[in-house]
């Protein structure tokens, strides 16, 4: 496996163009932006997403995505409500698509590798996630994530293109459950960054992390998914990240709520997505529908239509009967 295409110029997908290009090979990056492209090419840097990190000299930008189609592996890093549309256009690809956006597909609620297999039928599937703050990747800090695949040879081939001193990748073969780990923590993030907005206090972040996980893990196993995933990089270690850090996009939209603002306001101003505003209400509705109990991500849908105010639903949350802890 030699040649790699990431898609996406975000922060994310900056990140893993340079690691992929750290040991000098060639890396093409799909940016949407022509003033991006420009930047990263001329300059070697994406100041709107990644400022002031220079980038390696492999890596080359561009706005032609078809172009990345004959490459051995595309790192997916478009937005979990954009993956469809973006490989419809991207085209025909035999290539091994790694997802690594986080979130469940609206209307749907289908997850991530299920929206790929229909827009890219040819190509195989695997799904990287774990706890990853897109600066600390970039410049080399020390990270570890889970690599999920069916095709566990494509994997290995993969992860050994992708390693580098100080990224590491675990292997896995729990697809199901590396997706939902990184598709549900992005909503309990906004529900810890409410509790520190409105100053709840740290014994209610670790509550509301351990009863999250809680539930990430009834919805996880009623989905397919391995509880050992769940309580791995991909669902455990990438909960604890962003639930509390304000460079988490979620965790900040729930510090405003918190502080009181509503999720229009916060929303209106965001170049970056927070993924959780969108998977919170699919997920609810998924859960429902498996009959599995998720009063959290209950609570967070209810501050981010603005049916609750937050101090409504924390009494709820406090009111609920007593019972044995699972």
């Amino acid at each position: 496996m030699r040649t790699i295409g990431v898609i996406g110029g975000g922060a994310w997908g900056t990140a893993l163009a340079q690691v992929a290009a750290a040991g000098g090979e060639p890396v093409r990056l799909w940016v949407r932006e022509p003033e991006v492209v420009a930047g990263i090419n001329e300059a070697r840097e994406n100041a709107a997403f990644l400022p002031g990190v220079p980038l390696a000299p492999t890596i080359e930008a561009t706005g032609d995505l078809p172009s990345l189609a004959d490459s051995d592996a595309l790192l997916v890093v478009a937005p979990a409500q954009h993956l469809g549309a973006v490989l419809r256009r991207l085209g025909p690809t035999r290539a091994l698509l790694v997802l690594c956006a986080k979130g469940m597909e609206e209307g749907s609620a289908r997850l991530m590798h299920e929206v790929a297999a229909e827009a890219a039928p040819e190509a195989p599937v695997a799904v990287l996630s774990g706890p990853t703050f897109a600066y600390e990747v970039a410049v080399g800090l020390p990270t570890a994530v889970t690599a999920a695949a069916e095709d566990g040879a494509l994997a290995q081939a993969f992860v050994r293109r992708l390693a580098r001193p100080a990224f590491r990748a675990y292997l896995s073969d729990d697809v199901v459950g590396a997706e939902i780990g990184g598709a549900v923590k992005n909503v309990l993030a906004v529900g810890c960054g409410v509790v520190a907005g409105r100053g709840l206090g740290k014994n209610a972040v670790a509550a509301t992390i351990s009863r999250g996980f809680a539930e990430m893990t009834r919805f996880g196993v009623a989905r397919g998914a391995k509880p050992e995933t769940l309580a791995g990089l991909s669902g455990l270690g990438d909960l604890v990240l962003t639930c509390g850090s304000t460079a988490s996009r979620n965790f900040s939209l729930g510090v405003g709520l918190g502080e009181g603002r509503t999720a229009a306001e916060l929303l209106a101003d965001r170049r970056t997505v927070a993924e959780g505003a969108f998977t919170a209400p699919v997920l609810a509705r998924a859960a429902r529908d498996a009959g599995v109990e998720m009063p959290i991500v209950d609570a967070v849908c209810a501050l981010l239509d603005g049916v609750a105010g937050v101090d409504e639903v924390t009494r709820a949350l406090l009111a609920r009967p007593l019972r044995r802890e699972s």
